[in-house]
């Protein structure tokens, strides 16, 4: 899966001289959260966040009057207080490729160019919607949760297993084990309750980590 498959488009820009209140409401509106920013050409010069806009905002403590706070913040454009160093991917980047940027730097979310021009941006939400799906979170089926040996042909094993006893694997991750001698297996499953699943997996798992019936 690429980020050009994923991505949200057509993305939702501001001008660089857009008053912070202005772009607040926009996002408010737009329901997003972020916003690359551009100049008056359409170039890619920064991205804000809603978090960015919110600490322009004077303190709650604030002794001045509400005249005088939002005279302040219309004199406040999206350029101060924007960054400015912007990460950016294209559309052809892998979409576990983007997550780890995202990861390292901390980042919601990062521009999807093509070339010069902004095509999109793929967010934190839509990774979280792949997850998802990659975990099978919305179909009915028995999760199971095993620790097995990080060793060649471990998952063949299981999950020939699995479909010589009747069931249909909806999918299956594997994650860092304890060390790197193993993994962790979560394979999500239809067609065997959970005492079929561990009939059927008794010889190859010596012990199930979890196992339970989602209805969702």
């Amino acid at each position: 899966m690429l980020v050009g498959d994923r991505m949200s488009h057509p993305v939702i820009t501001v001008p660089v001289d857009m008053p912070v209140v202005d772009a607040l409401n926009l996002m408010r509106v737009e329901h997003i959260r972020r916003a690359p920013v551009v100049d008056k050409n359409g170039k890619l010069v920064g991205i804000v966040s809603d978090k960015d806009l919110l600490n322009a905002s004077p303190s709650a403590a604030t002794t001045l009057s509400v005249w005088e706070i939002n005279y302040l913040l219309s004199k406040i454009t999206v350029k101060e207080v924007m960054t400015k160093d912007v990460i950016t991917v294209t559309e052809d980047t892998p979409i576990e490729e983007a997550a780890r940027i995202m990861a390292d730097n901390k980042i919601g979310g990062l521009p999807v160019m093509r070339g010069d021009k902004i095509v999109g941006i793929i967010t934190e939400t839509d990774l979280f919607k792949i997850l998802l799906e990659m975990m099978g979170a919305r179909v009915p089926g028995v999760r199971v949760a095993i620790l097995v040996p990080n060793v060649k042909g471990e998952l063949a094993q299981l999950t020939k297993a699995i479909a010589e006893a009747g069931g249909n694997i909806i999918s299956l991750g594997t994650f860092a084990g304890e060390d790197p001698s193993t993994a962790l297996l979560t394979i999500k499953l239809s067609g065997l309750s959970e005492e079929e699943v561990k009939e059927a997996l008794k010889d190859l798992v010596e012990e199930f980590e979890d196992i339970r019936t989602m209805t969702t």
